[in-house]
């Protein structure tokens, strides 16, 4: 596997792997005391036991480490230019709030869940604003070329001058 490819990798694992580890450790958020149909759910919850759900988080927190640490390994050595970091910082926020989002939507609460009305009212667009962020700075990197190539206003010679 090439180093880009390994850097890719552990991008999208990193990037994939947070908010399933934030589900999977938040647990369920239902009301106490109640069983499961006398709550009121605005998303039903999938259907895994609290123990599966923190061995899938473990498992998510531990891949996301192993990809961090790959990627700030490479960016340390200089195989990652750092500026892609301005692209992967705001995706880990963004995984955080839809972890915990997604455990918000789907808790049973006794009436109304106004929990989840703010998490998509506030969430929703703060986690749209963070990947366009990440969009945005994601495009510049990609489209920038190393030094000594064409430049926009560049005068361009085909043969050497004679003198």
């Amino acid at each position: 596997m090439t180093p880009r490819a390994t850097h890719l990798s552990a991008a999208a694992t990193l990037v994939a792997a947070v908010p399933v580890a934030v589900w999977g450790l938040l647990g369920r958020q239902d009301v106490e005391g109640f069983s499961a149909s006398e709550l009121d759910y605005a998303y039903r919850p999938l259907d895994i036991s609290d123990g599966a759900a923190a061995v899938v988080g473990v498992v998510a927190l531990l891949l996301a480490g192993v990809g961090g640490a790959l990627l700030v390994r490479a960016s340390r050595r200089g195989e990652l230019e750092r500026r892609w970091w301005e692209v992967l910082a705001p995706l880990m926020p963004a995984g955080v709030i839809v972890g915990v989002g997604w455990r918000v939507l789907t808790a049973g609460v006794l009436g109304v869940n106004v929990g989840a009305g703010l998490t998509m009212l506030f969430g929703g667009p703060v986690v749209a604003g963070l990947l366009l962020w990440a969009l945005v700075r994601g495009i510049w990197p990609a489209n920038r070329r190393p030094a000594g190539h064409y430049r926009r206003g560049q005068q361009i010679e085909f043969a050497p001058r004679e003198a």
